[in-house]
């Protein structure tokens, strides 16, 4: 049976932005715009990579990536190799021992549902019909389905990482009880269907230099007056 996506609790549903959304895409445009869509991986090769970014940087992920397709160039011979060749492929983004079976397992389910690879078609179903399929793969949660939505697919998905749930707590987006899997929904809530790639964009670059995890630097930010979190009232 498809996973469902994660439901939104009630005091998330009646929950009010302090900031208007609109705002904050307006103002961080003028210092990260204009943002445009543009493929990235394709549909698989996005989600085996968006599986080991998972607790670990981009960079340590990316090397990881290349290591198993220079390892294994295929997805077939990913499934035939001993998990051991699979872990010491993907050593270079961590938690290998865990990732290297769960690729194996999500590339068989894919392989079992389709007898192909192309997951391409997805595209071409209702955002929830493509959410659900993607979940219901072995440890595909809601930010991996959303990041193969919209970044490969151009789907109007809204992929929350960490940078972007912090950012959207100290915003006002969400409250400080918000999971990043009860997000996802509520930010898609909040924005346009055609503005959901660029916020995105927006969002994880403003947390990742100016709305930082440790030390915001509230001094450099064009939303300083209206965050609630904000050092600089």
């Amino acid at each position: 049976m498809a996973a469902r996506s994660p439901k939104r609790p009630a005091s998330a549903r009646r929950h009010i932005p302090t900031i208007a959304p609109a705002l904050v895409q307006e103002r961080l445009n003028t210092i990260y715009g204009p943002i445009e869509w543009h493929p990235h991986r394709i549909a698989l090769d996005q989600l085996i990579n968006t599986v080991l970014s998972q607790h670990t940087s981009d960079l340590n992920a990316d090397r990881a990536y290349d290591s198993l397709r220079k390892a294994l160039p295929t997805w077939g011979e990913v499934i035939e190799a001993e998990t051991a060749t699979v872990v010491e492929a993907i050593r270079h983004g961590g938690l290998a021992n865990q990732k290297a079976p769960r690729i194996q397992q999500i590339l068989v389910e894919i392989l079992k549902r389709l007898g192909h690879f192309e997951l391409e078609f997805l595209a071409g179903l209702p955002l929830e019909e493509a959410r659900e399929w993607l979940t219901s793969l072995p440890g595909v949660g809601p930010k991996t389905a959303a990041v193969v939505m919209s970044f490969s697919l151009h789907m109007p998905a809204f992929p929350v990482d960490t940078h972007i749930h912090r950012v959207s707590k100290r915003l006002g987006f969400i409250t400080e009880k918000t999971t990043a899997d009860q997000a996802h929904p509520i930010m898609e809530a909040l924005i346009p269907e055609d503005e959901r790639y660029e916020m995105h964009v927006l969002l994880i670059t403003h947390g990742r230099q100016i709305c930082k995890a440790r030390i915001p630097q509230c001094v450099n930010c064009p939303l300083a007056k209206k965050c609630a979190a904000s050092t600089m009232k």
